[in-house]
This record gives structure tokens, sequence and C-alpha cells, in this order.
């Protein structure tokens, strides 16, 4: 009887060394996958954010043409950096402001790029933006809201893995740190709010 025991004790050992690791692995990927779906909620929101500013903005606002980008940046950088938002700024490789077609991708030429460089970016309400504009194909001045036009941000992120899912990821999918490339945008009609 004793032996029998023994051998259904060294059986429990087995089938539990066998699920433990996939039941472990189940767990760690629904806690990086809610992490990860933070991060989009935040980036989203930031679009969002960011093409409401500007389509409040339209023909300059109150302050003139050449602060539109960068209050449009400053809003995004908002949601990003406020409290309880996990989205690292640094990994923001690249915002984009642009002139929407009527299926809301961007219109040839006419988009701005801001891309990541905390030390030479423009002050706005005494803040320093973390975020310095490379590219300028449509002018702020050139916004109007009649005829109808309207504007899209569109911002990309990279998403790094904090869970071992990532180390498991990166041994499966090759070099660097694993992660996810996340980009999101939003397009507004230009609707002056004066």
């Amino acid at each position: 009887m004793s032996e029998r025991r023994a051998a259904q004790s060294g059986q429990s050992v087995v089938e539990l060394a066998l699920i433990v690791p996939v039941f472990m692995l189940l767990l760690l990927g629904l806690l990086e996958f809610g992490m990860a779906f933070d991060h989009t909620i935040t980036v989203s929101y930031a679009t969002r954010e960011g093409a409401r500013t500007g389509s409040a903005l339209v023909d300059g606002g109150a302050s003139g043409c050449a602060s539109v980008d960068p209050r449009i940046v400053a809003a995004v950088q908002r949601v990003l950096t406020s409290p309880g938002s996990q989205v690292a700024i640094s990994r923001v490789s690249e915002i984009r402001i642009y002139e929407a077609t009527a299926t809301g991708a961007e219109t040839s030429g006419k988009v701005n790029i801001w891309r990541y460089d905390p030390t030479h970016g423009p002050t706005v309400d005494g803040e320093q933006l973390d975020f310095a504009v490379t590219s300028v194909g449509w002018s702020a001045c050139d916004r109007t809201a009649h005829p109808p036009q309207s504007v899209g941000v569109s911002l990309k992120y990279r998403y790094v893995f904090a869970t071992p899912v990532g180390l498991i990821m990166s041994m499966v999918g090759g070099s660097g740190p694993a992660g996810l490339d996340i980009s999101d945008r939003t397009v507004m009609a230009m609707n002056p709010s004066r």
C-alpha cells in the first residue's frame, strides 16, 4: 500500500511541475497585456487632447499662429506626463501634426514632425517641452475653418515589456528589449472656440 501512495505522490509532483510554468506564463501574459493596454489608452488620450487643442486654435488662436503647434505638443505632453501615467516619455519617438484628408490620412507634404529632444524644445506656459520640431510642412498660419480643414495628431511610442514574458519573447524574437510599437492618431475638424 505505501508503495502505491509514493507512486501517486510522485505523479502529483510531476503534474504540478508541468502545470505551474503554463499557469505562470498565462498569469504574466495577462499582467503584461493589462500594462500594455494602459499605455495604449494613455497614448490614445494624448493624441485626442492634441487634436482637440489644434482644432480650437484655428486661425492662430488668441496668441498667434507661431504658438499653435507648441501648444498642441504641450497638450500631448501634459497627458503623457500626468500623474498616474505609466508612459515613458523618452520612448515617444515622434509626434506628427498634419492636415487630414476626408479619410483621416495625411495630406501629402502638409505635416509637421516633432521628435523627442528634452534640451531643445520650446517653452509653453513656463514649461519646456521635451519635443522639438524637426520638420515643418504645414504652417499654422495657413489653417482655417473656412473652407473646412481637419487637423490630425499622431504619435509613435515603444512599449517595453515589464514582466519576464518580455524576456521569453526576446529569446524567441531576437536581440534587444522586447516590446510593442504603439501608435495612435486623432483627427478633428477645425472649429474655432471664439
